[in-house]
């Protein structure tokens, strides 16, 4: 720690940000385990161990004795096999609700669509009257880009189709994710719009993982310090792009912060943290997104890590963020 200044010394001089007191006790009590570096060799045991930490929650425990209506859908993709797609809403609310369509985080190696969705459930299912649609996209590097993301699309696309099977009103849908599933959640929109696919009404951007080069000043001031690091997100972009990690022939369809025209784009909620990897790549975000004559609402979380609101729940910090997307998703979907 630097005398008088609050800030860290970086492993190259870089100067770090401080965290939020509580964020900090939060990752200190976490132990060595939050700050774990995801490395290629590694890959596969990383997976494992997460598959046993986030086990599935069966369909009655997601019900919650009564309180939601939960199904599990198997919709087509393009070459004809299955996607998952788990669908939460309060029970007894009758009529078409807006629908936030969900993409879970995990780097695009870790993570499923099960797990994400009793938080949902109870922190804006209920809350706002609106139905969750969680999409099981296949992981990298068992399938490469551009396979999570048509999962993604092929999800997205059946679910505005059968609005009224869901129970769904499908002009007032919000796309959303964090981390991996904050960039996803972003290339979807591309992809809708150029598709002339569903039309959302916003995009739910929560430290969206939007860049594969690295290049960013957060990504290497934060090496060593953030939960996830430059290393870590550099493990898990080459899984997710194989040979074409490192090359120029990556679309912004993967990586959407390589998109040049982001006109004609749903709203935009972006946050991250100032003392995270994904800082400067997601302000950077919102910014094309003004200069293109777009919406976005941009909070940068002082003192907050990569997944911060996870860590430390119950810090002030979380709940001033939890409040901030209540906030914008009950402005975008309206009554």
């Amino acid at each position: 720690m630097t005398k008088g200044s609050g800030t860290v010394a970086g492993s190259a001089g870089w100067r770090v940000p401080p965290l939020d007191p509580q964020v900090r006790a939060a990752v200190a009590a976490a132990g060595a385990g939050a700050r774990e570096v995801l490395a290629p060799e590694g890959l596969a045991a990383w997976q494992r161990r997460d598959a046993a930490a986030r086990p599935r929650p069966t369909l009655d425990r997601l019900r919650d004795g009564g309180r939601f209506e939960v199904a599990q859908w198997r919709v087509p993709r393009a070459d004809g096999s299955d996607v998952t797609l788990v669908s939460g809403r309060p029970a007894g609310v009758r009529g078409a609700l807006p629908l936030l369509y969900y993409v879970h985080g995990g780097g695009m190696v870790t993570g499923n669509a099960w797990s994400v969705l009793p938080r949902l459930l109870r922190s804006w299912a209920l809350p706002l009257g609106l139905a969750v649609v969680s999409v099981e996209y296949r992981l990298a590097p068992g399938t490469r880009f551009p396979g999570a993301l048509e999962d993604c699309y092929a999800g997205l696309a059946w679910a505005a189709g059968h609005a009224d099977e869901l129970g769904v009103d499908a002009r007032r849908l919000v796309l959303g994710g964090k981390s991996a599933g904050g960039g996803l959640a972003a290339a979807l929109a591309l992809l809708a719009r150029d598709r002339d696919g569903p039309a959302p009404t916003g995009q739910l951007l929560l430290s969206p993982m939007l860049d594969d080069r690295g290049e960013t000043f957060s990504s290497h001031q934060m090496a060593g310090h953030d939960t996830w690091d430059r290393a870590s997100n550099a493990t898990a972009w080459r899984a997710v792009l194989g040979e074409r990690y490192g090359t120029a022939d990556v679309p912004p369809y993967a990586a959407p912060a390589r998109a040049t025209d982001l006109s004609g784009l749903p709203a935009a909620y972006v946050d991250v943290g100032s003392a995270e990897t994904f800082r400067d790549e997601a302000v950077a975000y919102a910014d094309a997104i003004w200069r293109a004559g777009g919406e976005a609402e941009l909070h940068v979380w002082p003192g907050a890590c990569h997944g911060f609101d996870t860590l430390a729940p119950q810090a002030a910090l979380s709940r001033d963020a939890h409040a901030a997307r209540t906030a914008w998703l009950r402005r975008v979907l309206g009554p």
